[in-house]
Formats: structure tokens, sequence, C-alpha cells
């Protein structure tokens, strides 16, 4: 059971996750090409640019394609399918033991070399996931443990430096002042209350001016609210650190975001020796920041910061042009996938039949009469447009009509008021007789569309019917040709009256398309059944199964109430379902997971009799 459903599990979730790693990555890529046409320009651009690249591989587009698809911005009627086939049903009663709560069946998967590894994969990811977050938390009580060894400083020289720039730079927080005995090299420790921690060594190596430097700084880091960003990235490392894309990013925002503070301190007017100097010292005294979300003064590469801090070199401001840029490929990340979503969002609302589908001419509705016998029967059939366009049913509920009406399965019907499993009726429909001449050149196609339209509109007329369309990500049974091919014999008749008998634990076909075998086998199992098997046409076929409780229980479900349920279900012996499917049809189930559209009834009215 457990290889089953791990393989279940991993079909449903690899797609979107090998999705995610390729656009992360290329969105990463596009990045970077970015930072190099803006190499000119000032780092905090860059560093922003690769912050989103980070922070891409925690947003998957697809969330955002999610959001777009909550918008409807169409109308579209609900029909789907080849359109309503004419179908005479006739099923057993059963007994009536207590109601038991329906459960999935399991099909029988062979499990593939991946899905074997699966759980292997796992264990690896996880062992990595947990090293990675293991060494940054050790690394952070290292440092928290320097921080409760540390000293509030209220006064000093630090302290007025400290003051002082805060002042300069309209800092809206105060930034509290801890002094430790470490060696640990200056940096701001905390993300929300920032502390600025100072070894008390390092104040003798530094004059006045080299000290305002390294605070100013640190201050920078403070309201770049560097540290924050580190622990989102940190996050990113800890989660996907099997891709070494993610290390390489977290390398380039260490190296923009103290390029960044650098001019943020030369703006700020230090000499850009006595500021190359202050790091140097900062250097050879003290020991790097074990953490990136500590954000000290001496990280990245120290040769090349020292070049640039030297050089007087001017950073460009971005020009319009590039700003423009700049703000359209931003949007467009964002837009396109809620846009896409936007595109292929399910219809909110679906719309009565389209225009020129006549209705029928005259409509009787009558409840269908209490049965004496053990049998329950349904008998639902439509003349071919062409041919009159007359429907007639019995024993049908508003539930059947509404899967013929709309080709959904019983799976794809939610919101139904309680009686519509229950309450039965009996209908008579004609069409206009002038209409036939109209339509007397359709297709098989076009005629089963219109018939299947004029059952949307009766019981929009006389059930009043109000229904709209959703789509939702659910595991279903795809029907596929087994191994050895099909064993289904093509019907001899083609335009013979398509007809199936079901029972307990039996389909029988006397010429029926396939797509009424996947509705009674969606009944069966308890979950959409999804064509993929390719063949068309009717066909003859004798299924014969032993039901499980469980799917006694959905049967029984389905039709409540019914009379003779007193009378024991004739006895049945054969394989279990998808056993049969397989050895009697040539025919398989196996389970995937697909965007299934699901019918929604907003409103339902029972009939006046008339």
């Amino acid at each position: 059971m457990f290889p089953h459903f791990v393989g279940a599990l991993w079909k449903s979730i690899a797609p979107g996750l090998a999705d995610h790693l390729w656009q992360s990555t290329l969105f990463a890529a596009a990045a970077a090409l970015l930072t190099v046409s803006l190499r000119r320009n000032s780092a905090r651009l860059r560093y922003a640019i690769w912050l989103a690249a980070s922070l891409k591989f925690l947003l998957p587009f697809s969330l955002l394609v999610a959001a777009g698809s909550l918008f409807s911005w169409r109308h579209l009627p609900v029909a789907a399918g080849s359109g309503m086939h004419m179908v005479e049903v006739v099923g057993q009663p059963f007994t009536r033991p207590p109601v038991i709560t329906p459960t999935i069946v399991s099909v029988p998967v062979a499990p593939g070399t991946l899905t074997q590894l699966l759980p292997l994969l796992l264990c690896i990811w996880l062992a990595g996931f947990v090293a990675v977050l293991s060494v940054w938390i050790a690394r952070w009580l290292r440092v928290e443990k320097v921080l409760h060894g540390s000293t509030l400083v209220t006064a000093g020289r630090e302290y007025s430096a400290l003051r002082r720039l805060q002042a300069l730079l309209a800092a809206t927080r105060s930034t509290k002042l801890m002094q430790s005995e470490a060696s640990l090299e200056p940096g701001v420790f905390g993300i929300f209350r920032p502390v600025l921690l100072w070894p008390r060594s390092v104040s003798e190596h530094l004059d006045d001016a080299h000290l305002e430097a390294v605070i100013a700084h640190e201050l920078c880091h403070v309201r770049r609210r560097d540290n924050l960003a580190a622990v989102l990235h940190m996050l990113v490392e800890a989660v996907f650190w099997f891709h070494p894309l993610v290390w390489w990013i977290g390398a380039q925002l260490i190296a923009e975001r103290e390029r960044a503070c650098d001019e943020a301190v030369i703006e700020l007017g230090s000499h850009r020796q006595t500021y190359a100097e202050s790091i140097l010292k900062v250097c050879e005294f003290c020991l790097s920041s074990p953490l990136t979300c500590v954000s000290g003064v001496t990280g990245a590469d120290l040769k090349k910061r020292m070049v640039q801090i030297m050089t007087d070199s001017v950073v460009h401001q971005l020009n319009f042009t590039r700003k423009v840029l700049l703000w359209t490929a931003a949007c467009l990340a964002i837009a396109l996938p809620i846009a896409f979503g936007l595109l292929n969002a399910t219809p909110s609302r679906a719309e009565s039949p389209l225009n020129g589908v006549p209705k029928f001419a005259s409509v009787s509705i009558k409840p269908h009469p209490a049965e004496d016998k053990g049998f329950m029967m349904q008998k639902m059939m439509m003349a071919p447009v062409r041919d009159g366009g007359g429907f007639t049913a019995r024993g049908v509920s508003l539930h059947s009509l509404l899967r013929g009406a709309y080709m959904v399965q019983d799976t794809q019907i939610v919101g139904e008021p309680d009686w519509a499993k229950s309450e039965r009726y009996d209908i008579d429909a004609k069409a206009d007789p002038s209409f036939a001449e109209q339509t007397r050149n359709l297709g098989d196609p076009q005629d089963r569309l219109r018939a299947q339209q004029m059952l949307q509109q009766l019981l929009t007329d006389y059930f009043k019917v109000g229904v709209h369309q959703e789509v939702q990500d659910q595991t279903v049974y795809e029907l596929v040709v087994a191994e050895g091919g099909s064993k289904l014999q093509p019907s001899p008749d083609p335009n013979h009256k398509a007809m199936m008998r079901m029972g307990v634990g039996e389909l029988n076909s006397e010429g029926t398309p396939l797509d009424l075998l996947v509705a009674q086998l969606s009944q069966r199992v308890g979950r959409t059944v999804v064509d993929k098997t390719g063949l068309k046409g009717n066909y003859v076929f004798s299924l014969h199964w032993t039901p499980d409780a469980d799917e006694q229980a959905r049967i029984r479900a389905a039709a409540p109430g019914l009379p003779g349920a007193g009378v024991e279900k004739p006895g049945v012996s054969g394989p279990p379902l998808t056993t049969a499917i397989e050895e009697q049809l040539g025919l398989k189930l196996q389970p995937t997971t697909e965007r299934v559209p699901i019918l929604v009834i907003d409103h339902a009215e029972q009939p006046a009799q008339n």
C-alpha cells in the first residue's frame, strides 16, 4: 500500500517541482544577465535583482497563475464531451445495511525505479536540509552567546559616534550598542530589533575617523534591513541546498550588499583611504562573522572591495530608458503568470445554451410512480434533433439529468439539493417538428451537441437549475488499454440504439461508447475516470466482478430510498473490479492527478407537475 501511495504522491508533485526548479533557474540566469548590463550602476540595484532571484525560489509561478485563474472574464457553456447519448439503464436493488462511509479504492500500481528510489531521495533531501539548518542554528547560538556576554553602552566615543551618525542618516529607530570582550568583528545582530555588537579591543586600534566609518557601514546595513534579506536567502539555501545556483546567488548577495554599503559610506563623506584603512584594521584584529545574517564590515572579496573603494569611479545613475526597461521587466515577471492564469480561467458562470438552440415545444414532467418490483429502472432516450429531437425519461433523478445534460460524472457534481438523487421523474418532451427540417443536414457531433443544449435548457426552464463551473486538481483514474490489448468487440450495428444494463457487479453493453463505461466506473470506484484509451465507436462487452463493501455503499448512497430495499441482492462472484477490467476488457485503471472540471449547482427547484 505504501509504494502505491508514494508512487501517486510522486506523480502528483514531481511535475510541479520540476517546473518550479527550471523556472527559478531561468529567472536567476536572466537576473545574472541583467546585473552584468548594470555593472556600472549602483550596487544596491544589482542587490535588489539578486534578492528577487533568490525569493523566486520561494515563490512558484504556479501561485501567480492560480491567483489569475481566480478571476473569470468570459462566459462559456459548460457543455463538454461528445454530447449526450441515448441509454437505457437497468439496475438491481441492494439490501439496505447501515450507512458505510465511502472510501477510495486502491488500484494496484507497479512501482517504477524512480518510485522505489523516492524514499531514499526524500531521506537524502531531509538529511541535507537538517544539516544546513543545524549549521545555521549552531552559528546563531554562537553569536547569541557572545551577545549575552556583552554589556550595553550608553556613553563614550563609540556611543557618541553612533548617535551622531543615526541623526545624519535620519534613522527612525535607535540601534542599541553592545560591547563584548570577544574578538568577533563589529556587526549588526538581530532582524527586527537589531543591535550593534562591538568588540572592545578594536576601539584601541581605530581613531575617530576610522571608528565613524565602521559604524556608518553597520548603520547602512540596519537601514537596508540586510539581516532580514539574509535570513530569507538562508531559508532558500536550506530548502534547495542541492541546487548550486542558490549558493552562488548567496555569494552575489553578500558581495553586492557590502559594495552598496561602501558606496553609501563614501556618499556620507568618509575619505576613501580612511574608510579602506578602517576595514583592513578590523580584518587584522577581529574575526569575521560566522553568519551571513549578522552583517559585518569584512564580507565579500576584500581585495576587490579595496580596489572599488579606492577607485574614484563614477556610479552611473539610471537613465529614463533603463528605468522603464527595469520596471517593465519587473511588472512582466508578475503580470505574465497572472495573465496566463486569467486567460485559462475556468468560466465563472455557465450560461444558457447557445443562441438559436430551440426549446422543447411541449414538456410533461410527472413524479415517477412507486415501484412494487425489486428492480430500479432508469431510462433516458433522446431522438436525434434532425429526426424530431424528442426526449423520454423514466424514473430519472435530477442528478442523472445533470450528468447527461452537462456530460459530467458523479464525482464532478457538487452542491446538489438533498432531493436531487432521491426524487425521480417521468419526462416526455417534444421539439417543434419544423426544427427537424432546419437541422436535417447536421452531422452526428453537432446533432448530439444540440440535443445536449436542449436538455440544459429544459433543466433551466423547469427545474430552475443555475450552475457554474470550477476546476480542481484531483486524483483521478485514467482508463488505458492494457498491455495485452483491448478485448472490446465493436458493435455490429453502429446505428443500433445504445443500451447498457447495470447490476450488482455487472455491466452489460449492447453497443455503447466508452464514455458510458467511464461514467459507470467513476461511480463504482468513487473517483473521476478519464478515458485515455483512444478507442472510438460503440462496443459490446460484458463485465462481471465482485463489488467490495465500499462500492456497494457508494451505489446505495447514490440512490437513497429506492423501492425494493428489503430484497436481497443476487449472488455474484468474480474477481475485484480492477482485475476484471483488465482480464475481461483488456483495459486498466491507473491513478494520476489532473485538473478536473466541477459542475457546481447554485440553485435548483422541484418542478411543478404539468
